[in-house]
């Protein structure tokens, strides 16, 4: 199973590759230590013709985020859709584990940039990422009835801790082996008593 790369935008891909080098720039660079200048040149554009794609670097940051919270939800209320919680699980396990392999520089992102998304826009893309935490506890709550909201929404979070570990952990292993031990430790903490 393969997943998109961040901004996969089939109708645009001037933007979707825009989006990708953007992901790859701001995780080795950070937000703050990449110019609009520098970005324009990781896709063979000055930084003004940028601006003919996007109003700015807190737009492209912006939307990252944004399509990769949308994309996440859709396939993830797909997935908890599945009526056997087990199979589910697993399912949403195999999409999170290929998403987080694939794009460890979103990871990355994310994690260190939010707070420099506009308020709008910031504030959809956690209440995105909220409704995909809730189709995880959704699942699991089907799987294991009876657990308590609160343990069972801090068990998906920590899981999610492991699962997008990978910019730092998915390293001497081949992709194959590296998702089989987060599908495996994933499942085990998920399933294990709390």
């Amino acid at each position: 199973m393969t997943t998109q790369p961040a901004g996969a935008d089939v109708a645009n891909p001037r933007r979707a590759e825009i989006l990708a080098a953007a992901a790859e720039l701001f995780a080795r660079r950070g937000y703050h230590g990449a110019s609009i200048g520098d970005l324009g040149r990781a896709v063979g554009l000055t930084g003004p013709a940028l601006y003919r794609h996007f109003s700015g670097k807190e737009a492209v940051l912006a939307e990252m985020l944004l399509d990769i919270s949308e994309r996440l939800l859709a396939e993830g209320l797909r997935r908890a859709a599945i009526a056997d919680p087990g199979r589910a699980l697993d399912s949403l396990l195999r999409w999170h584990i290929a998403f987080a392999l694939d794009n460890p520089a979103l990871i990355t992102v994310h994690e260190r940039e939010l707070d420099n998304v506009p308020e709008p826009e910031r504030h959809r893309v956690r209440r995105l990422q909220r409704a995909y935490v809730e189709e995880w506890v959704a699942v699991l709550r089907r799987l294991r009835p009876g657990l308590p909201d609160d343990s069972t929404r801090a068990a998906v979070h920590a899981c999610f801790g492991l699962l997008n570990s990978t910019p730092r952990s998915a390293t001497g292993l081949d992709r194959a082996d590296m998702a089989g031990l987060l599908h495996a430790m994933a499942r085990n903490a998920l399933e294990a008593p709390f």
